[in-house]
């Protein structure tokens, strides 16, 4: 079975590749001629995803699956959320979404936060979501230098150190992205059981 994945990150293919069996096939959007930026408008996790999976199906017709992620604070009513990549406007850095965050932060004791994955994959014309949520707390200071986004400064629940600070293997096992992704690749299996 060929999966196209409405991404051209080539870590995030392979990395998906090696969790699949031969039986599946993971191509990206470059393998498809698709260069152009997919908007990303909507006003939730899922709803981005699900338009960025429909933008490649209407152009490809074949079966495709994206993502989308977001830090959800509670002292903040879910900001960032959606708007994480972007937070402190558009063409700014994740090192300028942190200052914000921190500078949102200050003085706030409740630090409560998680990251959140939606995946939608579109699949012999039917559309299916999965998500992956980790739990933490917002630290007031950056620590490690791993990772991306806002791994500074979350810490997952159980954990002492940073996303930041964990190795990317460890990471990858915990993750909201593993998460969503191990229910995505339960449900391939399940398909290919029963074909």
């Amino acid at each position: 079975m060929e999966l196209l994945f409405a991404t051209n990150n080539k870590h995030k293919i392979r990395e998906i590749s090696d969790l699949l069996d031969e039986d599946f096939r993971i191509m990206g959007l470059s393998d498809v001629n698709i260069t152009e930026d997919i908007p990303e408008e909507e006003d939730t996790l899922a709803g981005n995803a699900l338009s960025k999976a429909r933008y490649v199906y209407e152009r490809t017709g074949m079966n495709v699956f994206a993502d989308d992620t977001g830090l959800e604070v509670d002292a903040l009513g879910g900001e960032p959320g959606v708007f994480s990549a972007r937070y402190a406007g558009e063409g700014k850095s994740f090192d300028d979404n942190i200052d914000k965050l921190l500078l949102r932060m200050e003085g706030v004791t409740d630090r409560r936060a998680r990251f959140r994955t939606v995946i939608a994959l579109i699949l012999d014309n039917r559309e299916h979501l999965f998500e992956g949520t980790v739990e933490g707390e917002i630290l007031s200071e950056r620590r490690g230098t791993g990772g991306f986004g806002y791994d500074p400064v979350f810490r997952a629940e159980g954990y002492e150190l940073t996303f930041a600070e964990i190795p990317l293997s460890e990471k990858n096992t915990v993750s909201h992205r593993a998460r969503a992704m191990r229910k995505l690749l339960e449900f391939l299996a399940s398909v290919k059981e029963r074909q």
